[in-house]
């Protein structure tokens, strides 16, 4: 069951008496929740048949009697019991998940946790309800992800501007969602989405970021290299050396991977190494140009200097320096 089958079983008044929506990410949780809490109901039906709490302050009794209580001049009422990962003695709503009320709507978010698969309660979850289990986006899934959103949106957005958003916010679905939300609010009549867009209404350089660090490296571009750390210097919130290490490991691990394939389809190579196909081509550059032992040379400077940039091995040096410092012996 998807988040947008269960949406759809909603809209058409198919309804089952429990669903529980639990796991890491919070988006599709949060999702589901709020149409549950603002749709599922019409207003008039609201102050009688919606009874919401909240996992902290919630005693098992009470929510067990507002789930038993039949609905006011209407035919269903909704349950919803939020954060309910932090509610004590969780377990003693078991009797109820057992025999739950036909016209109770029972919905209980569980967040950054999963029930246990072999316990009883999550064989009667699975029994007398709907049991979801969400999980974060796989990196490689967060262009098709996104750019699928912005279509839903009724627009779309060029492949840059698209690697520059996902490389500024990482894997926060919700934060995605409200970026793209803000960009179109500024789009006017405009139906594509530019790396210029980004830039203005995301915050982030269009010539100096990660990604651009990224394709400098991969070319050895040092002059480039260099101008966009001397960016980083003057700008520290731009890209802290604590995101730029990571994202840069990834990339040569990932590059890395590329010597262990073997034909030239870009599709099966980007699929092999868990790309999108879209910017296989920068892996290879990179592979060109450093050949196998440069990448494992570049990932083992990765590693000396993102423990250097906590103070390991180091005296106390700025961030931009030990870029650049980095930059020189790997591109050398």
């Amino acid at each position: 069951m998807t988040v947008e089958k269960i949406i759809n079983d909603w809209k058409k008044g198919v309804f089952k008496p429990i669903y529980w929506f639990e796991g890491e990410e919070e988006y599709y949780i949060n999702q589901l929740m709020d149409y549950a809490e603002h749709s599922i109901l019409p207003e008039t039906e609201k102050a009688f048949n919606l009874t919401i709490f909240y996992g902290k302050d919630a005693d098992w009794p009470a929510v067990v009697n507002a789930c038993r209580r039949y609905p006011m001049f209407a035919e269903k009422q909704v349950v919803l019991l939020k954060e309910a990962q932090q509610m004590k003695d969780i377990d003693k709503l078991e009797p109820y998940i057992q025999n739950p009320l036909a016209s109770t709507i029972f919905i209980v978010s569980y967040k950054e946790k999963k029930v246990d698969g072999r316990s009883r309660l999550a064989k009667l979850l699975k029994e007398k309800g709907e049991l979801l289990s969400t999980k974060k986006m796989y990196e490689n899934q967060l262009p098709e992800w996104t750019s699928d959103l912005i279509k839903s949106k009724g627009h779309t957005i060029t492949q840059k501007a698209l690697m520059l958003l996902i490389d500024h916010i990482g894997n926060d679905l919700a934060r995605i969602d409200n970026e793209i939300d803000k960009i179109l609010i500024n789009l006017g009549n405009r139906k594509n989405i530019t790396e210029d867009d980004i830039e203005q209404y995301v915050g982030v350089s269009k010539e100096y970021n990660v990604f651009e660090l990224q394709d400098a490296l991969s070319r050895k571009d040092v002059p480039k290299a260099l101008r966009i750390i001397q960016y980083f210097e003057s700008n520290p919130k731009a890209a802290p050396i604590q995101l730029i290490l990571p994202s840069l490991y990834n990339f040569f691990s990932k590059a890395y991977m590329l010597f262990g394939q073997s034909g030239s389809d870009e599709k099966a190579l980007a699929a092999s190494i868990g790309v999108n196909p879209y910017f296989i081509r920068d892996y290879m550059v990179a592979v060109k140009n450093y050949n196998y032992a440069g990448v494992e040379n570049a990932l083992l400077l990765l590693h000396q200097y993102n423990l250097k940039s906590i103070g390991v091995n180091s005296v106390a040096t700025d961030q931009a320096s030990l870029l650049k410092e980095m930059v020189i012996k790997m591109v050398m």
